[in-house]
Parts: C-alpha cells; sequence; structure tokens
C-alpha cells in the first residue's frame, strides 16, 4: 500500500474514532482502517449508509447480503471481519461459516440464501440484472423498502471491499477466528463451486 495513512498517535477527530473502536475491539488498528481513515468524511458517510439500511433488514439480512457479495468478489478484508461479526451476532456458527467460505449457504435460512444470491449477482454482473432478480426477493417475502436496503447494502459492500483491493491494502489477522476457518475464508469458493472474481 503506497498511500501514507493518519499516524493513531496524532490522530483526531473521526479519524480518532476509527483508530479507537479498532483498539477497544482487538488491541490494534486495522490496515483496512487506516486507508479509510485517510479520508474520513467518506468513511463516515459509509457508515451512516449501513445504518440507515439495517434497521429495515436487520443484522442477519444484512450480513447475508453483505458475506454473499464479499465472496462473490474475493473480498478476503470483508470475510474475514464479517464472518467474526456473524459468528459474534449469532447469524452463522463455526460450521455454518466454515461451509459459507466454502461455496454452501446452509447456515442460512432458504430467504437469506435468496439474498447471497442476489448479492452475488449484483457484484459480478449487475448490468443484466432484471425485475426477475428482485421479483426472487419479493417471492421470498421482502419489502419494496427491503429489496431496495437488500441492494444498497450489496452495493456498499463492493464500494468498501473494491476500494480496498484497489489499494492493496494488507489483509491482518482476525482475531476470533480459529486457523481453519480463517484460510477457508481468505481463499473462499463461490457458491456453486466456482472461483471468486477476485482473491486478496
Amino acid at each position: 500500500m503506497i498511500i501514507t495513512v493518519p499516524d493513531p498517535d496524532t490522530a483526531e477527530g473521526h479519524v480518532a474514532e476509527m483508530y479507537a473502536d479498532d483498539i477497544e475491539d482487538d488491541g490494534f488498528v486495522y490496515a483496512h482502517t487506516r486507508a479509510m481513515a485517510v479520508n474520513p468524511e467518506a468513511h463516515a458517510a459509509f457508515e451512516n449508509l449501513i445504518r440507515a439500511v439495517v434497521p429495515s433488514i436487520g443484522i442477519r439480512v444484512y450480513e447475508a447480503a453483505t458475506l454473499g457479495a464479499a465472496r462473490a468478489i474475493g473480498s478476503t478484508h470483508c470475510l474475514l471481519a464479517h464472518g467474526r461479526k456473524s459468528l459474534r451476532a449469532g447469524v452463522l456458527d463455526e460450521a455454518g461459516l466454515d461451509s459459507f467460505a466454502r461455496g454452501e449457504d446452509d447456515g442460512f435460512t432458504e430467504a437469506e440464501r435468496a439474498v447471497v444470491r442476489y448479492a452475488a449477482r449484483l457484484s459480478t454482473d449487475a448490468a443484466s440484472m432484471t425485475d426477475a432478480d428482485a421479483q426472487a426477493l419479493r417471492d421470498a417475502g421482502y419489502s419494496d423498502r427491503q429489496i431496495v436496503d437488500i441492494t444498497l447494502a450489496a452495493a456498499a459492500r463492493n464500494y468498501f471491499s473494491r476500494a480496498l483491493q484497489a489499494l492493496s491494502v494488507p489483509v491482518d489477522e482476525v482475531p476470533g477466528l480459529s486457523p481453519d476457518i480463517a484460510t477457508a475464508l481468505a481463499h473462499p469458493t463461490r457458491a456453486g463451486g466456482l472461483p471468486p472474481t477476485a482473491d486478496r
């Protein structure tokens, strides 16, 4: 990563908050946090977007959209971070998370699996999506607001993940994941046994 990032010892405002959150959670500042701290206003806007979409869909559906998008584009940063968040929130257990990393979605409900598929399609071939894709979410029981917010959640994950990939941000070890699951998430398999579109 060639960009110069803010120094934790002199950080102020939102940057200081970003760094403090990482230190409180894990005892160090992640490389991806340092990279996003170069533009703290953009990071704050991203956080506000997520806060705006989660209430209508809930944490389980949000994580389904997030993990589905991250697996499709091979975002190791976000698979590790949200894999752990899903474990902590009870969205997936270790077996379900390991299975997800290997291209299976058994840990999710059928309605949530529809979200995973939708997020993957958005992340790999959004230009060819039609009303049929949104109809699949409607058929799974989601409302108009929820369909829009699922779409925003998956699109937001593309924004964040692809920015980290483009900047070649190093991937830090995420505490709280077993070595086997961390390895599986670092080398994910898309649903259907396909490799992700990127892997870093």
